[in-house]
């Protein structure tokens, strides 16, 4: 069973926030071997949604973006991430689902939109998430935009 947290910036405690940013750079700068910059400035106006399982270990994240912050018309699921001992155990899908009711209590019925890595086109696809076509490399991955109304 999942406890889940959703808090903006300002209300996450150091450790709340060196166990996000621990995770991000676990998969996304060293399991992607992809170094970019995390601290992108937008941490700042998100909410950050995170799942812990029974031993309080953090295991699947999400940032939740108000509309503009990322894209003009549109709030923002981003920095998607689930840990590596939790693949396969629908901490992923769960957490997703979980942004995209957070994203409708907190900033209404706007649309919302994300840079999927291409590879997770389905995966998104199965939470109806739709592809505009739109696709790009970011950091040398693979993105797709894709957008859920």
């Amino acid at each position: 069973m999942l406890r889940f947290s959703c808090l903006p910036f300002d209300a996450l405690s150091p450790r709340e926030l060196y166990a996000i940013m621990a995770l991000r750079q676990e998969v996304f700068v060293v399991e992607q071997n992809c170094p970019y910059l995390d601290a992108d400035g937008k941490d700042m106006h998100a909410w950050h949604l995170s799942a812990r399982d029974a031993g309080n270990n953090l295991v699947a994240y999400t940032r939740l973006l108000p509309e503009g912050v990322s894209y003009p018309g549109y709030v923002s699921i981003g920095r998607v991430v689930s840990s590596p001992a939790a693949r396969g155990t629908g901490a992923g899908k769960t957490i997703m689902l979980r942004s995209i009711d957070m994203c409708r209590h907190l900033f209404g019925p706007l649309p919302i939109k994300i840079g999927a890595q291409t590879y997770l086109l389905h995966f998104y696809e199965s939470l109806g998430f739709q592809s505009t076509g739109e696709q790009y490399l970011e950091d040398g991955i693979p993105h797709t935009k894709m957008v859920y109304l």
